[in-house]
């Protein structure tokens, strides 16, 4: 077999993890990235320092002008364009590095907000779903942040049901524009975009995008939302009152929006998780400074017990989370190289891999998002009665954060929605779930394997996350089989699968990485690195469990109840293992580094 076939053949589908093994030499970590995705990091730090951080109160307070002036800046150093194709105005740069991108500006407030949506939601579907003459007149602007770029779809009524939206579209009596109606809410970027996707129905039922511009005809906006947290990130509603769209502003197919929407989101979804995690190492950043220098009984608090916990459980959720998402990164990015290679056009083979890799978007942007409100909630813990003062950075970072977990799909929408495509993927058959979870309903009516022979390095860990997976195939197979096509309102069960396949994916997202360092550098190099693995499987182990036995209470009953609830108990067995030592560990070096060390 030939190196591109083998490499083809390791590749997994999407959801297929649950099933297969995956190979820590097959899969891509952080410490692959190579030179010119370092720069690109180091240049987004850079301008945060000197640009964005130094100018926050300013920011805050929505100097006139200030905003799209930042976003031009990032612009002029070609931090919009990463993903757009050199033709079109961008650096045509691979999706690891746009990745990177969302990550190294994700820890810039308000900015992070304006800029993720200018160069997401406000420029994507233009790029993907656009006529050659309608990309030609808008991206190279957007790409150099002339024009800045929003996206409205919430309304009043309809958010997580975007397509129950009430705004509507009518075609002209002369054929030559589009009539708009209706109403747009949180509209990121509404105050100052030049450009704006909308949606509306076409004859009140053909749901369909539109490129709506600054100054057309019956386009108005409401005032500046007062909002908890990012404060200076522009947010407003559009009205629409006969709104003259020209008709070759129509967006896509007409009555197939819904194409953009939901697949724009598919994108948008990992890169927020990009973006909290670049949050989360900032405001990490701050806690151990503040650990390291404020003193309490006459000694720094970074010195006792109970904060190098919190530093230490910081450590882990944060390198954890970065190991799920370049995992899924490079996924996306071999499959758009692969649907290029078969001729795809650049647009089709994005969206095409992104939709592949939509269950591990969706639970990306959860685990990111709850990463990020951990970290600061205990970042504000750490710096106690301070860190409730606006004078202290942590403050904001912690109002900041609670936007994550609602927008892009709320956490709960993208559970439901993680189930629902693997049972989807499951009932087409695209996936084989059935005869696993066969297997595993056999391997309970049979005596347990207690291992024999010599233990390899790993066996353990990697036994564990096999029997995480076995675990998700016998919670979620014995609730199939209950409940059939009820399973579908039966929410609670969908949110407690998901969030065992969260943390089974995450663990073994993270055990990867640390075997693959451990192949490269050798055990005595990874000390840190195992102990952030050990300890996060040893957590997960619990939190499975709970998962697990949650769901089961709530469909098995008797006999088939017991079977399933001894069957959980043995899959999330772990062997005794001393957190508290590994936590300390990790807290030294962090305290010893006085930053994320990794």
């Amino acid at each position: 077999m030939s190196n591109a076939a083998q490499q083809q053949a390791a590749v997994l589908k999407g959801g297929e993890w649950i099933i297969r093994e995956s190979s820590p030499f097959d899969t891509f970590i952080p410490e692959d990235y190579n030179e010119e995705q370092r720069m690109v990091k180091d240049m987004c730090a850079s301008f945060l320092d000197t640009e964005i951080l130094t100018n926050l109160e300013r920011i805050d307070k929505m100097e006139a002008g200030l905003m799209p002036s930042l976003v031009e800046k990032a612009g002029e150093q070609g931090l919009l364009g990463a993903s757009i194709p050199e033709d079109l105005g961008g650096l045509g740069k691979d999706f690891i590095t746009a990745t990177l991108v969302n990550e190294g500006l994700g820890g810039g407030f308000s900015f992070s907000v304006a800029v993720a949506a200018h160069t997401g939601i406000g420029t994507l579907p233009i790029l993907y779903f656009g006529t050659p003459e309608q990309k030609a007149k808008y991206i190279p602007k957007l790409a150099t942040g002339e024009w800045k770029g929003a996206y409205g779809l919430t309304e009043p009524n309809s958010g997580s049901d975007a397509l129950g939206a009430k705004t509507i579209a009518k075609l002209s009596e002369d054929g030559k524009h589009y009539i708009l109606n209706g109403q747009k809410c949180w509209i990121t970027n509404g105050g100052f975009a030049d450009v704006y996707t909308v949606f509306a129905k076409v004859d009140g039922d053909k749901f369909t995008a539109f490129i709506v511009e600054r100054g057309m005809e019956g386009f108005t906006q409401g005032p500046e939302e007062h909002k908890m947290g990012i404060k200076g990130s522009s947010t407003v509603q559009l009205y629409f009152q006969d709104c003259k769209v020209p008709v070759e502003n129509l967006l896509g197919e007409t009555g197939r929006g819904h194409v953009i929407a939901f697949n724009i989101l598919n994108i948008g979804r990992l890169k927020l998780c990009a973006a909290a995690l670049g949050g989360a190492k900032r405001a990490f950043n701050i806690s151990i400074a503040y650990a390291n220098t404020r003193e309490q009984f006459k000694q720094p608090i970074a010195n006792f017990g109970a904060i190098k916990h919190k530093l230490a459980e910081m450590a882990v959720r944060i390198w954890v989370c970065e190991s799920a998402l370049y995992r899924s990164s490079k996924w996306i990015d071999n499959k758009e190289a692969e649907l290029l290679g078969a001729g795809k056009p650049f647009n089709e083979a994005l969206l095409g891999a992104a939709e592949e890799y939509a269950i591990e978007c969706a639970m990306l942007k959860v685990y990111g998002s709850e990463m990020l409100d951990f970290v600061v909630d205990e970042g504000v813990q750490i710096h106690g009665g301070n860190g409730y003062s606006d004078e202290y950075l942590i403050s904001k970072a912690y109002r900041d954060s609670r936007i994550n977990r609602i927008y892009e799909g709320t956490n709960e929408i993208n559970r439901l929605l993680t189930v629902d495509m693997v049972l989807k993927r499951a009932m087409k058959g695209k996936l084989d779930l059935m005869n696993p979870a066969m297997s595993v309903m056999k391997e309970l009516m049979s005596i347990p394997d207690f291992g024999s022979g010599e233990e390899l390095p790993f066996d353990q860990e990697k036994k564990a996350i096999a029997n995480f997976k076995k675990a998700i195939l016998m919670t979620a197979g014995g609730a199939v089989q209950q409940l059939m096509a009820k399973i579908e309102g039966e929410q609670e069960i969908l949110m407690n699968v998901a969030d065992m396949a969260i943390e089974t994916f995450n663990a073994e997202s993270a055990l990867l990485r640390v075997m693959k360092l451990v192949d490269q550098r050798g055990e005595a190099a990874c000390q840190m690195e195992l102990d952030i693995t050990r300890t996060y499987l040893y957590d997960a182990a619990d939190r499975i469990n709970k998962f697990g036995k949650d769901a089961i209470n709530s469909f098995a009953r008797g006999d088939e109840q017991r079977m399933m609830l001894l069957g959980l108990k043995r899959f999330t067995k772990q062997a005794p293992f001393n957190s508290r030592d590994a936590r300390r560990r990790i807290a030294e070096k962090i305290i010893s580094d006085n930053k994320f060390p990794l």
